[in-house]
């Protein structure tokens, strides 16, 4: 019994509400166009229950079948199949805080099989239980966020951990052009709409231009100059495909104040005009057009 004049966890107004949704995939597409891409602003993960299809995550065709795995974050631009059934979980950034879990490391596309099927299916099914029950009890809110975090740990642990004892061979990268690219990526990540200069980044990073290439080419195989082009030309798609910003507003915004100069960017990163991009945006995954030199968007938004 909560004693007098004090109220009980649930209705104390200075609690919040816990910030995970349990949703469908119908909840995610735009009612007026529900084949269009939608530009996620939250942390998503997505288990496919029944159905095939083709998922499409900042373009990249996704084969989608039962017990198929899709992990997004906020700026990411997600399309799925109608055909597909799905769970769906939503959640802010800041309910991990404090809790020892990185997002980032839950691989974006995995098909769960035999025990890892099983396990990930029944803490998906105990959290969506836990969720209906007790999403307005906020002395049950560390339950929720302890759930989604010990899930998203058992994801992370999908990728697999290196051999022991490997070191790395003579042509691959070393430690120390690792460390620099994903430095380099979070300055990128930062700072694309504002500059394309690699000499800015490098001054920022306290380091030669040769050096940031000389780590780009270790890990990706393209220079610094590709990997910035590459984000800038990919959040170029991300805002033709999933929104109605004018073209020489979004050219703007990622810092070409002329249109014909985003216009000449664009068609030379991604194949076709801005324009054509967005006339194709409505049509099945195979026939939106690829990057010249496909990006990893794990890798240039630092997620990797």
């Amino acid at each position: 019994m909560v004693p007098s004049g004090h109220l009980s966890p649930a209705t104390r107004p200075d609690l919040p509400r816990p910030e995970i949704d349990i949703l469908e995939l119908a909840d995610l597409t735009p009612e007026a166009d529900p084949h269009r891409p939608v530009l996620l602003d939250r942390d998503l993960l997505v288990l496919v229950t029944g159905g095939h299809g083709i998922a499409e995550l900042d373009f990249n065709a996704l084969p989608c079948r039962p017990g198929t795995l899709l992990r997004a974050g906020p700026g990411q631009v997600l399309r799925c199949p109608a055909r597909l059934d799905a769970i769906v979980l939503r959640w802010h950034a800041g309910v991990l805080r404090g809790l020892d879990v990185d997002p980032d490391a839950v691989p974006h596309h995995h098909q769960l099989v035999g025990e890892d099927e099983d396990a990930v299916i029944n803490e998906v099914s105990q959290l969506v239980v836990d969720h209906r029950r007790h999403r307005d009890d906020p002395a049950a809110h560390a339950l929720l966020r302890h759930q989604l975090a010990v899930l998203l740990i058992r994801l992370a642990l999908l990728r697999g951990a290196p051999d022991a004892g490997r070191t790395p061979d003579e042509t691959g990268p070393h430690r120390t052009e690792v460390v620099t690219f994903h430095r380099f990526c979070r300055e990128v990540e930062a700072s694309y709409p504002h500059t394309r200069r690699v000499e800015d980044y490098a001054a920022r990073l306290g380091c030669s231009v040769r050096t940031l290439t000389r780590a780009c080419l270790a890990v990706t195989g393209h220079s610094a100059k590709q990997v910035v082009d590459e984000r800038v030309a990919l959040q170029a798609r991300r805002l033709l495909a999933a929104t109605d910003e004018p073209v020489a507003r979004i050219g703007r915004q990622l810092g070409f104040p002329e249109p014909t100069n985003f216009g000449r960017f664009f068609t030379r990163e991604v194949g076709v005009s801005p324009g054509a991009f967005r006339a194709a945006r409505d049509r099945p995954p195979a026939r939106i057009a690829r990057p010249r030199r496909p990006a990893d968007p794990a890798t240039l938004n630092g997620q990797a």
